[in-house]
């Protein structure tokens, strides 16, 4: 190919049972491109995007991440992992441990960092995501939308090239969502590569560079957001979109 791609998923096939759940995708992504994806509720996006990790095996088709084939081989899939974070609409921090130690875990058991660099790491990126102060609380003292900041902080601690969010904001309350959102936009601007999931129109138009539209499994409409939303080609986007925007 002729640009470098960080991501390459060819003809990506997925399937429940009888169900199928993608239906032959095919996406290139940039470094430090940021793509949203939007579609209707079981469209197949969250599992597309839980295929780039190994969180659910595709059965046919290829994926590839910085050159690395995602198949059966463990090394494959533990190489992989390194260089992707995720970030799920529920929160998975731990409850009996403080934010710090949340953040710290993986760091000091996978990256083997001593406790001193892992928490200097951990206070760096906690007033990153705009949330220092935070550091010795539990989760359950914090709010939804710091609980999901500190998710970020979480990921971002294990120093990932790629950042995945399946619609990390639908389980906040509507104030909450801006706090997330901007933590994310920050991201973009630093030149993160970000696949992100979620129904948030204003940073879909704002902070996107493509925006992949799926319906049945498939992506039927990819374009820049000044196309998407001004100019929808696909008569499915037109309605989605008709829908969307008018609540």
């Amino acid at each position: 190919m002729s640009e470098e791609y960080i991501i390459q998923c060819q003809n990506v096939k997925k399937w429940y049972g009888e169900f199928q759940a993608l239906g032959g995708v095919d996406l290139n992504v940039k470094k430090g491109e940021v793509l949203v994806i939007l579609g209707p509720s079981g469209s197949g996006k969250s599992t597309f995007i839980r295929t780039i990790n190994r969180l659910e095996e595709h059965q046919s088709g290829t994926i590839h991440v910085k050159g690395i084939e995602l198949n059966n081989d463990v090394r494959n899939i533990a190489e992989i992992r390194k260089e992707i974070g995720m970030v799920f609409q529920q929160f998975n921090l731990f409850p009996h441990l403080t934010v710090m130690d949340n953040i710290t875990l993986s760091p000091i058991w996978v990256r083997k960092l001593d406790r001193p660099a892992a928490e200097e790491k951990a206070m760096q990126l906690l007033d990153r995501v705009h949330i220092p102060e935070q550091a010795h609380k539990y989760p359950g003292q914090l709010s939804g939308g710091q609980q999901q900041r500190v998710a970020i902080a979480r990921a971002l601690a294990m120093e990932p090239e790629i950042m995945l969010f399946d619609e990390p904001t639908s389980a906040l309350d509507p104030e909450m969502v801006n706090e997330v959102l901007e933590v994310m936009t920050d991201l973009a601007n630093d030149g993160m590569t970000i696949l992100a999931v979620t129904h948030e129109m204003g940073f879909a138009n704002n902070v996107a560079d493509r925006i992949v539209f799926f319906d049945y499994g498939n992506i039927i409409e990819m374009n820049p957001p000044k196309e998407f939303f001004g100019n929808p080609q696909h008569e499915r986007t037109k309605l989605f979109l008709s829908q969307i925007l008018t609540h």
